[in-house]
């Protein structure tokens, strides 16, 4: 009997892990829930998406103070979306032809 238990309570965990939390319709909760995102935090992205939705994690990056790539990439991985997506780190330049070259 106790083991049932436990097996409700871990799949209730997982299910709570892998939860997506969109950044364009969470409310200031949903967003309070995800480690990284605090009071202060949550508060300038509601209000940066007063002025409307976020088209993308660069849109959100430039709006909301104190997020930047690294705070970005933490956010998504555990669970934060913006349109859906999730953050992807851009990838570095290719070198140029030039340098190749030489």
């Amino acid at each position: 009997m106790q083991w049932r238990w436990s097996l409700v309570g871990l799949a209730m965990c997982t299910q709570l892990a892998w939860a997506h939390v969109e950044a364009n319709v969470a409310t200031e909760a949903q967003l309070d829930g995800i480690h990284g995102i605090g009071p202060a935090t949550s508060g300038r992205i509601l209000q940066a998406r007063q002025r409307g939705p976020f088209t993308d994690w660069a849109d959100l990056m430039l709006r909301v103070s104190g997020i930047g790539q690294k705070k970005a990439a933490q956010l998504s991985q555990r669970g934060l979306t913006v349109n859906g997506k999730s953050f992807a780190t851009p990838e570095p330049p290719l070198p140029s032809a030039s340098r190749t070259a030489q």
